[in-house]
């Protein structure tokens, strides 16, 4: 009898080492169905604060509590078996110390099963970010536009439309690059900008809103589904699900109400 061959999960190393290979491709997911769709196809599946968005109906990722993350991460593990699997960290969990950080960084592993975390930040989280690599915490960094912070920015604008802010960005990657991250996020940045910083640093970055010279690209699961009624601009819409539900729920209360379900076919006799 042939032993059924298990299925390893890919691993923060393997991720870092495709730094100028074969594009990395990710999806965000928060609920194992979809999870384990996904999970034939990315390298990694990141577990996003905008489930906040959504799945809740919040205006913004800055009220998604860490009980929510955690529940929506262990789901997304237990649907997959081949992607890694990285978790954001919510606003408000990471950036009072470098200490709490890791307790609640510690605290999303333990009780889920991911593989690594994300933040927010460039240069200013290099020391937490740091604080966390050595105590054993994969972290993936994310700057440009960073949802946590649009109440500072003023909304979610692109970054680098100025060329004078440039020197900033490219220092935020450089910082967490140099502070331990194994892949940092793009996001809604100018591309001619994002092509620049993917030359400049040794760890694959990760594009959403970005440039096709990132090292791999991300995108919301719902909003490439057409499940939303907008998207960004930087969104290609590759199915169109959320008008082919409506149909099928339409159909379904029609035959409710003329009697037609449950037919000979949905019934016990």
């Amino acid at each position: 009898m042939s032993k059924q061959v298990k299925i390893r999960r890919n691993t923060v190393p393997q991720i870092a080492s495709r730094k100028g290979g074969e594009p990395i491709v990710s999806l965000t997911s928060y609920h194992a169905h979809t999870a384990a769709i996904v999970d034939k196809y990315a390298d990694f599946i990141l577990v996003g604060d905008s489930l906040g968005m959504v799945m809740h109906g919040m205006e913004s990722t800055v009220g998604v509590p860490l009980d929510l993350m955690i529940m929506h991460g262990k789901a997304v593990v237990k649907g997959t078996e081949k992607a890694l699997i990285v978790v954001d960290m919510p606003f408000g969990t990471y950036e009072e110390s470098p200490s709490i950080a890791f307790r609640n960084a510690a605290k999303i592993m333990k009780e889920t099963g991911c593989g690594a975390v994300k933040l927010e930040g460039g240069a200013r989280m290099a020391e937490t970010i740091t604080f966390l690599v050595e105590r054993g915490i994969p972290v993936m960094a994310h700057i440009g536009l960073t949802p946590q912070s649009s109440h500072v920015m003023g909304g979610f604008k692109t970054q680098g439309r100025e060329e004078d802010s440039w020197a900033a960005h490219e220092a935020d990657a450089k910082a967490v690059s140099e502070a331990g991250a194994f892949s940092v996020v793009l996001e809604g940045m100018v591309e001619p900008l994002a092509a620049k910083i993917s030359k400049q640093i040794d760890i694959p970055t990760i594009g959403i809103g970005a440039s096709a010279e990132c090292d791999g690209q991300i995108l919301v699961l719902e909003d490439m589904l057409g499940l939303n009624e907008w998207t960004p601009k930087f969104v290609k819409v590759y199915g169109d699900l959320g008008p082919a539900i409506e149909r099928a729920v339409e159909q379904y209360a029609e035959e409710v109400k003329d009697r037609s379900f449950p037919g000979e076919d949905q019934v016990y006799r």
